[in-house]
């Protein structure tokens, strides 16, 4: 056959309805469309109530039952099904949407769909906003009013030359648990959704053909638990509506007055019009008669009342005005009496009111044998022909083993199944460890964290990304991305502390490292900076940490000297400072001066006097005339010490530093033995401002 892939193919449309379901394959043929199997079978029980599903598995079993019996006329296995939903809280939205683009363009189809896309997603912001419930609701189905070229209505956008484009759109919503009922007992039977659709919309699609839609039409689908509705004037459907009365009513009432179950109320409402007199058992297990008529009588009222629902609903959706003429569908209609009192609510004739059956389906041709052409077929196959317009499709995917439901628009990426799933968002992205924020000399500093490894996309075991589009049955596998090693800084890998102080010392030049305060507490180089830390970076020393490095002691017997001024202990001494310790003994010449080529390049803090509070203090312009404080010791604690292999007692501190030891032990700074000084604390390098303890191994000596 010379035709469309899709014309050919066979599709499966099952009408879902409260009382029973009914299965229709078939496949389009130009015009036509052919049938090739059908099958109807009710409920065990009463699974539905008002076209929602209340038992998910006993529907499943009726579905499994239809789809068996169908495949073993097609000798085919059928995977896939078309459905249509309805419900007693079906809401409606018209809305009008405008494009515009830049300069004059030809319309293309994809143009008309992005157009109608704006349309529903503008109908469903409007939903929202109004929606006073706490339910959530999906739009099942949207219809384009008219069209729009350049403000002027038009019936077909495709081809023509536009600068703007607009249309006219309604769009239907049910709540998300009518939706999910239904996809779930689909999938239970073992099969998936290929198109959703809504029952006026399917039912409209065989019983009233496009040249009808010019004249104010009723379409009413009366079934089991619902009658649906839809109006058409000037050319298109131009609402939908629902009422939660239908044939279940009525077999209610029969129930009631004859002491009857459901499945016997049923059969004597069936039955009206057909025999004069109906036998059946009730309860009691007694067995009556009663006549046609007699039902008939009983049922009037309610038909009455069901009647005047359909009325008002059809008078609300056209405007507040009856219409030229009603098309009833479905096989609650066909109760005597309903079209009769209907014509009547609506004041027009009778004959106006019609059931609409064999003589619509004109262009259905049926290849299986013993073919149903009446009113209950019709729903079902305009399920499948709304199967070939594809505009108002749910579909599946599996996003890590779950299930998740989105509206296709064509344009659904891996990230919009993510954001449907609730997948974090910062899952999908890489993840930087933690960021050390802190103050260095009152500036904010901030060390980020290390990046980490983005999150790992399949699509059905294939290596995808975010923007991978997916299509209705695609499984996706994200593992979620990883985060990065946290920020990780010590002092010595600030470039502030690379810098050295050069002073002279007894005309000797002298390089000592900068040392840091980390919250007003001095801390070593390999010192790891925590959240929100303060840091100051110390660029001077006192000249009481200068003479415990050059091993001076200022017992009284030495006058300090700094910049050539006389000084204390506790004076600040700055970079290219000058200190002299001149031994008054002496009569003013200056003390032994160190080596002239001697340079420190230990890379530990000196020791900070103890009782001393620098911490805050502002760098003045003559910091040499600063005042001095006298360090107190409050302990008499003593501690023993290694130093060169000899025993040493540390008294006076209740906490000793590695610099205290040069206090306690006979080495001259003075008469450079080697280049640079050797200081190891039990094996490893020395650090001056490093807490010492008892037994603590030393060892203090020139390197050759």
């Amino acid at each position: 056959m010379a035709r469309g892939k899709k014309e050919q193919e066979l599709v499966f449309g099952l009408d879902i309805g409260t009382r029973s379901i009914v299965g229709t394959v078939g496949y389009r043929d130009g015009a036509h469309f052919r049938v090739m199997a059908q099958y109807a079978k009710e409920h065990d029980t009463r699974a539905m109530l008002d076209g929602q599903i209340h038992d998910i598995g006993k529907v499943s079993e009726t579905i499994r039952a239809v789809k068996t019996e169908l495949e073993k006329q097609l000798e085919k296995k059928l995977k896939t099904v078309c459905i249509a939903a309805a419900g007693r809280v079906l809401r409606t939205v018209t809305t009008n949407v405008v494009h515009t683009y830049n300069s004059e363009r030809e319309v293309t189809q994809e143009d008309i769909y992005a157009l109608d896309t704006m349309g529903v997603e503008k109908a469903f912001e409007e939903f929202t906003a109004s929606n006073d419930t706490d339910m959530q609701f999906y739009c099942v189905g949207y219809t384009a009013i008219r069209y729009y070229l350049n403000g002027y209505t038009i019936s077909n956008l495709a081809g023509h030359k536009a600068k703007s484009i607009g249309v006219d759109l309604i769009a239907t919503f049910l709540p998300d648990d009518v939706v999910d009922g239904l996809y779930k007992a689909v999938n239970g039977a073992g099969l998936q959704v290929a198109n959703l659709t809504l029952e006026p919309i399917a039912a409209i699609q065989i019983a009233i053909p496009e040249k009808f839609r010019l004249l104010n039409l009723a379409l009413v689908d009366v079934g089991a638990g619902t009658s649906d509705i839809s109006i058409t004037k000037e050319g298109t459907i131009t609402a939908y509506g629902m009422i939660p009365v239908a044939g279940d009513s009525l077999t209610d009432i029969i129930v009631q007055n004859c002491l009857v179950e459901f499945d016997t109320a049923e059969m004597i409402k069936k039955s009206i019009g057909t025999c004069e007199t109906i036998e059946y058992t009730d309860i009691l297990g007694l067995p009556q008669t009663i006549t046609s008529k007699q039902v008939t009588d009983m049922l009037a009222p309610a038909i009455a009342n069901m009647t005047k629902q359909v009325a008002d609903c059809i008078r609300e959706l056209n405007g507040d005005k009856t219409v030229s003429a009603v098309f009833v569908v479905g096989g609650g209609g066909v109760i005597p009496g309903y079209t009769q009192t209907l014509a009547k609510e609506l004041d027009i004739d009778a004959p106006r009111v019609a059931i609409r059956g064999q003589e619509v389906m004109q262009n259905i041709d049926f290849d299986n044998e013993n073919p149903m052409k009446d009113s209950t077929m019709v729903t079902p196959i305009g399920i499948c022909l709304s199967y070939y317009e594809q505009n108002n499709n749910f579909m599946f995917v599996q996003f890590n083993d779950e299930q998740i439901k989105l509206y296709d628009n064509g344009k659904l990426l891996v990230v919009d199944a993510a954001i449907a799933a609730g997948f974090a968002n910062e899952d999908l992205f890489p993840k930087r460890g933690k960021t050390v924020v802190y103050q260095l000399d009152g500036k904010t500093k901030m060390q980020r964290g290390l990046p980490g490894e983005a999150a790992t996309i399949t699509v059905n075991r294939k290596e995808a990304d975010i923007h991978t589009k997916i299509t209705n049955g695609d499984k996706i596998v994200v593992k979620p991305s990883t985060a990065g090693e946290d920020a990780h800084i010590t002092l010595e890998k600030l470039p502030e502390l690379s810098e050295k102080i050069k002073i002279i010392v007894n005309d000797t030049e002298v390089l000592l490292d900068k040392f840091a305060m980390v919250n007003g507490v001095p801390q070593l180089t390999s010192y790891q900076i925590q959240n929100k830390d303060d840091i100051e970076i110390r660029g001077w020393y006192t000249v009481q940490q200068i003479a415990q490095l050059a091993d001076i002691a200022l017992d009284g017997t030495v006058t300090i000297l700094v910049n050539d001024v006389p000084a204390n202990s506790e004076t600040k001494v700055y970079h290219d400072f000058t200190v002299k310790f001149v031994s008054r003994t002496e009569e003013d010449e200056p003390a032994e001066n160190l080596e002239a080529t001697e340079e420190w390049t230990d890379e530990s803090e000196p020791a900070e006097e103890a009782g001393t509070d620098e911490g805050n203090e502002e760098t003045t312009e003559n910091p040499q005339e600063e005042s001095s404080t006298t360090a107190q010791s409050n302990s008499n604690d003593c501690m023993v010490v290694m130093v060169n292999k000899q025993p040493i007692v540390m008294r006076g501190k209740g906490e000793y530093i590695f610099v205290d030891v040069f206090d306690y032990i006979n080495f001259d700074l003075r008469e450079a033995g080697g280049r640079n000084i050797i200081t190891l604390l039990n094996g490893r390098q020395a650090q001056y401002m490093e807490t010492l303890s008892e037994g603590d191994i030393i060892d203090i000596y020139w390197e050759n």
